[in-house]
Order: C-alpha cells, then sequence, then structure tokens
C-alpha cells in the first residue's frame, strides 16, 4: 500500500472511530433517581446525621456501573445538605436498584428555621426538591443529571 492510501485509510478509520464514540454517549440512556426516604439518625446540638436513601431505575439493555454521585437536598424550599460521594453500585440491565447517602451538618451553622423542619418532619409531610447527577463508569459519558420533587416525612431511625 503506498504512503497516500495508508494516510486516506488511516483518517476514514479516525474519522469512523471518533463518530462511533460521539455516538455511544446517545446508546446510553439517563437512568430515572428519587428520593425514597430519608432517615433522621441521630440529632443533637452539635451533629445531625441524616441517611437519603435513592431508587435508580436503569433503562439500558446492559448493567449501570455509578462511579460518582452528586447530589443537592432542599426541604420545605431552604437548603439542607449538598455534596459528592464516591460510589460502587451497579444497577443492573432494564432494573431499579438503591443507594443511601449518609451525611452530617452542623445545623447551628445553617439556617435555623431547619430546626423547626427537621423536628416537624416527622410529625408531618413536608415537601423536598432534590437534584443532583451520576457519573457512570461507561466510556464517553457524560455525568447523567437528575431532578425530582415531592412530599416527604422524615422518619427517625432507631438506635
Amino acid at each position: 500500500m503506498n504512503r497516500q492510501k495508508f494516510l486516506t485509510a488511516s483518517v476514514a478509520l479516525t474519522a469512523v472511530l471518533l463518530s462511533a464514540c460521539a455516538s455511544l454517549e446517545n446508546l446510553v440512556y439517563p437512568p430515572q433517581v428519587s428520593l425514597r426516604k430519608l432517615d433522621v439518625e441521630n440529632i443533637d446540638f452539635r451533629v445531625q446525621t441524616f441517611v437519603l436513601a435513592f431508587d435508580v431505575t436503569n433503562p439500558n439493555p446492559f448493567p449501570l456501573p455509578i462511579s460518582t454521585i452528586r447530589y443537592g437536598l432542599r426541604l420545605d424550599g431552604h437548603h439542607l445538605v449538598s455534596g459528592q460521594t464516591v460510589s460502587a453500585i451497579t444497577v443492573p440491565a432494564g432494573s431499579d436498584g438503591a443507594f443511601a447517602i449518609s451525611v452530617s451538618m452542623d445545623l447551628l451553622r445553617t439556617a435555623p428555621q431547619l430546626m423547626f423542619i427537621v423536628r416537624d418532619g416527622t410529625r408531618r409531610e413536608i415537601p423536598y426538591s432534590i437534584e443532583g447527577s451520576l457519573g457512570v463508569d461507561v466510556p464517553h459519558t457524560k455525568h447523567f443529571k437528575f431532578e425530582n420533587n415531592g412530599l416527604i416525612r422524615l422518619q427517625a431511625s432507631a438506635r
């Protein structure tokens, strides 16, 4: 093969591989994420610990390995917590999964009204808004954003 044909074939092969990589991102459907429950693990004057439990649905025909989770939670219109955590869960193909995140915070540094929201949240449903993104270990895919709203009752964990 002469040099001109080799270069033409190399450029064509590179273009095909690049377009395949770019289209791979469009072949991975975003998972659906919803907040299932929010447990109050510990509340004292200094530190409050909550467990956020999520359900996730994988609409893809292959398992979806989740590597990072970014999240932000608002309760009754007030920012409660946000952060990022490393994950090692895999949601089976075309199936549902679940994961939980334990978060600790100091409500003395946040809005004082959150103390009342947390207290009242064990007695009544309160509106929540959750947003974030999932990082997946699938080549050439971006973080999948999620967002949803609803009503939730805080549950005190038995100790």
